[in-house]
């Protein structure tokens, strides 16, 4: 995917940002919230998800499926059956260029997994069945920001693939902490709380706008290797535009916009943690996925067992702080035996002081790693 005359690159690219976009629209936010038990179901609720992270896990199992439920999975991530495995090896490793980031993958099963499909995903790793060894991986895997899965592993779960995205980035430029102090934020309900707020100047050339929202890009640091670093765009939409407006503004090519008439851009954005579960089995209808979780299901290129997919879950932690950003995803598909239960000078200032999106996009390309929807009073990440 860096190399943009890859004639496979961009096409997975846009699999992944069209996949974001319908997940997103489909309710996202909503599914979070449920998952959480707070009895709130209305979009603007805040979230954090990884399109990314959901697209490996997704495309991994569906290089195990064949007929009626590869061609459900490939209408949704743009791949599946046996052309699926190099797709995701290669969208892995590519990603893994981006600095500071960790992509990993591995399969627990209870049953046999043929030795084509093993072969074909070279990166993945495979273990007998072991949901304590699952969550000790997941914990160590993220630096301990999800410290298990996200889901219980019951006697019915046959196999559980596991992926796992890691960001824990320094920003190239870091706000300076002398600038940061309490100012207010209006939330999606219309409150309006006095939250800590960091400030800084940001290249002009960093922002602009597009769909009608303000995008910024503020950019993480290269490794020592001189690995891109990922880069954070933060989009403040119009008031009352939802996140399925707002947010693929974020991972929208930078020629889609417009630059801002100024001689100097400032920002003014509040430290923040956001923590989300998101149920995504429930979405799958809408996405188009019905016979990957039906009797019907056919993964008879993964196992000789008859599966079916039971629970597609993901958890994603974002904290974005003055030094810099942290964030992690696990996306968990278990499967089950078929039939079981499923800007003098002119300054602009963006102060992201009401509901907004944040998009962090690999280090050379635009893929949404993560996405997250700000609705709520931020709650500051831990010092």
């Amino acid at each position: 995917m860096t190399d943009v005359s890859a004639t496979s690159a961009i096409p997975t690219t846009r699999a992944i940002q069209r996949l974001a976009e319908r997940w997103i629209q489909g309710g996202t936010a909503a599914a979070g919230a449920a998952a959480r038990g707070r009895g709130r179901t209305e979009q603007a609720e805040g979230f954090v998800c990884s399109p990314a992270g959901l697209w490996l896990a997704l495309a991994a199992v569906a290089a195990g499926a064949r007929g009626g439920t590869a061609a459900e999975l490939r209408a949704l991530l743009g791949t599946a059956d046996r052309e699926a495995a190099p797709a995701v090896t290669e969208v892995a490793r590519e990603l893994a260029t981006t600095g500071a980031l960790g992509v990993a993958t591995r399969v627990w099963s209870r049953v046999p997994v043929l030795r084509a499909y093993r072969e074909a995903l070279p990166d993945v790793r495979f273990d007998p069945m072991d949901p304590a060894a699952a969550d000790a991986w997941v914990r160590e895997a993220t630096g301990g920001l999800i410290e298990r899965l996200p889901l219980e592993i019951t006697d019915d779960t046959l196999l559980a693939l596991v992926n796992v995205l890691a960001l824990k980035a320094r920003w190239e430029k870091p706000f300076e902490g002398w600038r940061t102090r309490d100012l207010p934020f209006t939330d999606a309900a219309g409150a309006v709380r006095e939250v800590p707020t960091m400030g800084k100047d940001v290249p002009v050339a960093d922002a602009w706008t597009a769909g009608g929202a303000y995008v910024v890009e503020l950019r993480c640091a290269q490794e020592p290797g001189g690995a891109p670093g990922a880069r954070v765009r933060l989009v403040l939409g119009e008031p009352g535009a939802g996140p399925e407006r707002v947010l693929p503004v974020g991972w929208a090519p930078r020629t889609a916009g417009a630059r801002l008439d100024a001689d100097r851009v400032t920002v003014a954005l509040p430290r923040l943690a956001l923590r989300t579960r998101v149920p995504v089995t429930e979405q799958l209808p809408a996405l188009g996925v019905r016979l990957a979780t039906s009797d019907d299901a056919d993964f008879s290129g993964l196992s000789p067992e008859p599966l079916l997919v039971s629970d597609v879950i993901q958890e994603a932690v974002l904290k974005i702080a003055e030094e810099g950003v942290e964030a992690a995803a696990v996306t968990v598909v278990a499967m089950a035996p078929a039939g079981a239960a499923p800007r003098p000078q002119r300054v602009h200032h963006i102060a992201f002081d009401r509901p907004f999106g944040i998009v962090v996009l690999a280090g050379a390309d635009d893929v949404p790693l993560f996405t997250a929807w700000q609705a709520e009073t931020p709650a500051a990440p831990d010092a």
